[in-house]
């Protein structure tokens, strides 16, 4: 039996008096998915991630992470998760390194671990030269690449990331898939948003289609796609939509 990381259950979060961002959203994430969740801008893509990682409430259901409710124990939850936005806000008055055994602080991970994953994720990033630098010196690329090694230095059980691959160079974008499969055959969980279907296509085992608010899909990817490509089952999903 598969072990579920993430349990997201009938998820509804509403913003001012009607406005339904996330309508009665259902779906698990297990150990070793690599799940993407597409949609339209605003489709309430965002909305879910934040509800997950604890960022934002939610007005019904519930979010499980390894078992523990969100709303019951939240620090737990978190301390097992790592988000990575599309836009990572960080603290430009640090150095990398400061940045970073800053986050390894926060979340008690041992010296020597600390330090190891640090060299191994920012050789893999080609950020290693950079990490003595400010952060308000860094691009929105290096930026991302310290915010993913942020993310991954305590070894989270469930990774969550908005639009992980905009921004990143080819040669990056190509590691972090690596990384992706290596956290996943380790036991841990990926799930990300993309625009990017050709991504999800070769990349994730799962997709999660979101419209409106609403879950018009979710599955194994060969499930979804049937016979056709991702494409074609997103663009019918638009042109239903449409009619």
């Amino acid at each position: 039996m598969e072990k579920k990381i993430l349990e997201i259950r009938h998820l509804r979060k509403v913003y001012g008096k009607n406005k339904v961002a996330v309508d009665d959203l259902s779906l698990d994430v297990c150990a070793g998915d690599i799940y993407g969740f597409i949609g339209q801008n605003g489709a309430g893509k965002t909305t879910t991630l934040r509800a997950v990682t604890g960022i934002l409430g939610f007005d019904a259901g519930d979010i499980l992470i390894d078992g523990i409710s969100v709303k019951d124990d939240p620090v737990l939850c978190k301390s097992v998760t790592a988000y990575i936005p599309d836009n990572p806000d960080l603290y430009e008055f640090l150095t990398g390194i400061q940045y970073l055994n800053f986050l390894g602080d926060m979340y008690g991970v041992e010296k020597t671990v600390r330090q190891e994953r640090i060299a191994k994720y920012a050789d893999m990033f080609r950020i290693s030269g950079d990490l003595g630098s400010l952060v308000s010196a860094y691009s929105h690329g290096m930026k991302q690449k310290l915010a993913l090694i942020g993310a991954l230095m305590h070894a989270p059980k469930l990774i969550v990331l908005d639009e992980p691959f905009v921004g990143l160079d080819p040669e990056a974008a190509f590691k972090l898939k690596q990384v992706f499969r290596e956290m996943c055959d380790a036991g841990s969980a990926i799930f990300f948003s993309t625009h990017v279907l050709d991504v999800a296509e070769k990349l994730c085992n799962k997709i999660a289609i979101i419209k409106g608010g609403k879950l018009i899909a979710s599955g194994n990817i060969d499930d979804v796609r049937g016979d056709t490509s991702l494409e074609d089952v997103f663009m019918e999903v638009l042109e239903n939509d449409a009619r």
